[in-house]
């Protein structure tokens, strides 16, 4: 039978090697300022009363509340609509600039996503339009 008074010195070298591994490959600490952490907006009763035809998802960022990106998301559709219906498009709104890009189109409905920032503040909105 072999011997095994040497496991335990064994295993204490790899676990400090293993240990100094981690440590060499953490990253550094950020310089400069952090980004607010996002968050997603609570819409749950709300999907089809925010503007589209369904909202399936609003979050924020950089110090912009809930409260105000359920205000954004109706303002935005409000635009869109004024500047072309429910195929329309909106650069922006209540001081934000706003991208939409729109995917899974068929002839009867779209779904778009939309980014608003307005400095580092950012709204963020998932809907789903019948045309």
């Amino acid at each position: 039978m072999p011997k095994t008074r040497h496991l335990p010195a064994l295993t204490a070298t790899l676990t400090a090697l293993a240990a100094l591994s981690l440590a060499a490959t953490a990253p550094a600490a950020p310089i400069g300022p952090v980004a607010h952490s996002a968050s997603a907006c609570h819409i749950k009763g709300k999907e089809q009363s925010l503007g589209p035809t369904y909202v399936t998802y609003v979050g924020v960022s950089g110090g912009a509340s809930c409260g105000f990106a359920l205000h954004l998301v109706k303002a935005y559709d409000q635009c869109r609509l004024k500047h072309g219906g429910v195929k329309g498009t909106c650069s922006g709104v209540d001081g934000f600039r706003c991208k939409e890009h729109r995917y899974a189109k068929i002839t009867v409905q779209y779904d778009a996503s939309v980014t608003c920032t307005r400095g580092h503040e950012v709204v963020f909105h998932k809907y789903t339009q019948f045309t």
